[in-house]
C-alpha cells in the first residue's frame, strides 16, 4: 500500500459505513500492507485509565490492510514521552482515492500502559454490535494477536 502523498485523511467508520471521525495526518512511511502516520489529538482532554489524552498530543498511528486492528502510540504534547498505546479493533484498513485511509471500528479497544499493563475497553459495546460470526471471530483473533504482541514486548516500530 505505498502512499506517495505526505498528507492523508483518516476516516473512522461505523458498521453502517458512516463517518464517525475524520482528521488529517502526515504519512511517515508505508509498505505493501501498512502505513504509519503522525497526527495531533484534536479533542478536549480525555482521561483514559491512568493517563490523560491532551489536546495536541502527538499520535503515531499504524494502519494495516491485512490485520483486524490499528495501533496508536500516544506521545505527550509537552515532553513527547509515551503515555501508552491505544489499539482499535476494526476491519482491515482501506486506502481510498483522494488521499484517504479508512477503517470500520468494531468498538473493542486495548490500552497498553508504558509499563505493559493491558486493559480491554468497551467489551460491552462490542458484544452489543450486530456482527456475523466470522467478523466477530476475526475481531477476537485481532485482540488476541495484539495482546500477544505486547506481552512479548514486540511493540510495533512507530518511530
Amino acid at each position: 500500500m505505498p502512499v506517495l502523498n505526505p498528507a492523508i485523511t483518516v476516516i473512522k467508520r461505523n458498521l453502517a459505513g458512516q463517518v464517525v471521525i475524520q482528521y488529517s495526518a502526515r504519512v511517515l512511511r508505508s509498505r505493501s500492507n501498512y502505513v504509519v502516520l503522525e497526527a495531533r489529538f484534536n479533542h478536549a482532554d480525555t482521561p483514559i485509565l491512568d493517563a490523560i489524552l491532551k489536546s495536541n498530543d502527538r499520535f503515531v498511528e499504524i494502519y494495516y490492510t491485512d490485520r483486524w486492528y490499528n495501533i496508536f502510540a500516544v506521545h505527550d504534547r509537552d515532553d513527547d514521552r509515551i503515555k501508552g498505546f491505544y489499539c482499535n479493533i476494526g476491519c482491515p484498513a482501506v486506502l481510498e482515492s483522494g488521499g484517504r485511509i479508512s477503517y470500520v471500528d468494531l468498538a473493542l479497544d486495548l490500552w497498553v500502559a508504558p509499563g505493559g499493563t493491558q486493559t480491554v475497553l468497551d467489551e460491552d459495546e462490542f458484544t452489543a454490535l450486530d456482527l456475523d460470526a466470522e467478523t466477530r471471530r476475526q475481531a477476537r483473533a485481532g485482540l488476541k494477536e495484539l495482546q500477544q504482541l505486547f506481552s512479548d514486548h514486540k511493540n510495533p516500530d512507530l518511530s
